[in-house]
């Protein structure tokens, strides 16, 4: 699998019915830190899909079930599942979910497979991504496009978190509030051959 940098706007994240729900826009056409650039209509994918910790393949912590692409960017919907059973996935879960409402993970990128004959070397020396495989989505710390926001974080029910043996979280709501974030994604080696 190939990785490249994307840029996501998450609008929320916000509990429904047993879930904490992410939404936002993963706007890909803007240049990134490494000089490349992902188309957004570019995307091809299925929904159900992986949402990762840190692009771990082995540390999923939820599913996108929603993307659209867009001229603009991809509109998407991920849910991480409230565990109530204690062990490593509890664990695991509650780490992410505690990092996106106390503000230590607030970015998202994007893992995908080039396509190939559809990369384009760019005279800066970046890449263009005309189509591409979009294969997970991930929580990550370390942001590579300044471009992307989180503009609220809604704040999580805590009395549904007590009832799900979660003791820690029993304090009052915080008000929601907005933070600037960025997003990132890792490259893997890419062929590409020049005419």
């Amino acid at each position: 699998m190939d990785r490249a940098y994307s840029v996501l706007e998450t609008k929320s994240v916000d509990e429904e019915d047993g879930f904490v729900v992410i939404r936002g826009i993963a706007s890909t056409p803007s240049t990134d830190r490494m000089g490349d650039i992902v188309e957004p209509l570019g995307a091809k994918f299925k929904t159900p899909m992986p949402l990762l910790w840190q692009h771990q393949h082995d540390q999923p912590v939820g599913q996108v079930t929603f993307a659209q692409a867009t001229e603009k960017g991809i509109p998407f919907e991920a849910r991480l599942p409230i565990v109530s059973e204690a062990g490593r996935l509890k664990d695991r879960v509650d780490e992410a979910i505690h990092s996106l409402k106390y503000k230590l993970i607030a970015a998202v990128s994007i893992g995908f497979s080039a396509i190939e004959g559809q990369v384009e070397r760019l005279k800066s020396g970046g890449l263009r991504f005309k189509e591409w495989d979009w294969l997970e989505l991930s929580l990550v710390t370390i942001p590579a496009n300044s471009q992307a926001v989180i503009t609220a974080v809604k704040s999580i029910d805590h009395e549904h978190l007590a009832s799900a043996g979660r003791a820690g979280d029993r304090g009052s709501k915080p008000a929601a509030s907005a933070v600037a974030i960025t997003s990132t994604a890792k490259r893997g080696p890419i062929k590409i051959s020049k005419r």
